[in-house]
Parts: C-alpha cells; structure tokens; sequence
C-alpha cells in the first residue's frame, strides 16, 4: 500500500496538494474522498495531523448548502454522545452502519 497523499494547511488557512503543486478548496477535499484517494493532511505550522479537523468542515460545508443529511435531532444525540460513557461503542455503531449502508448501496453487500 502507498503512502498517502499529503495536503498541507497553511496559517493562512490555505491548503496545498503536494502531489499537484496546488492550492485547493474543500471541495477539492470531497473530491479526494468521493474518488477514495488516501490522504493526510498536515498542519505546516504544528506538523499536527488534522484530518478529521478538514473533513468535519467538509461534511459541515455539505451541511450548510443544499438538503441536509443530518437532522437537527440526530445532531444533538451525537453532540451528547460525547460526554456519555459509550462514546467509543456510539463512534463504532455508526462507522459500521455506514458501511454495511454502503456495501448494500453498491450491490456487494448482503441481500436482505
């Protein structure tokens, strides 16, 4: 397995790709995880990994334009469920929902 793709984000919020020499945006962002590209991406002045950081103001981004996904509701349980003493099980249930959603989307999971 390769290396992953690494993003750089600048103290003037700017984000670099330093596989295409580039600036790019958010989108850009979506784009890499929509075509399932590995990246990372790094804070230029901590040398912190960030990438949750980005990606939540991606999913926040997709939230504020257009149809949301996420209900107001399910927002709040998930805000409450950091707190809770099954945080670990609450971040686990939802990732394999997700993919066992994808897997059946796509046809290559198990048929009901």
């Amino acid at each position: 397995m390769s290396e992953p793709r690494s993003i750089k984000k600048y103290p003037n919020r700017r984000l670099y790709d330093t596989v295409e020499s580039r600036y790019i945006t958010l989108d850009d962002i979506r784009q890499l995880v929509i075509q399932r590209i590995d990246f990372v991406v790094i804070d230029k002045k901590t040398q912190g990994d960030i990438t949750r950081s980005i990606l939540l103001q991606v999913i926040a981004e997709q939230e504020h334009g257009g149809e949301p996904l996420m209900s107001r509701d399910f927002l709040s349980q998930m805000i409450r469920s950091y707190g809770g003493a099954m945080r670990g099980m609450v971040g686990s249930y939802l990732e394999q929902s997700l993919k066992l959603f994808a897997n059946q989307h796509a046809g290559t999971g198990p048929q009901p």
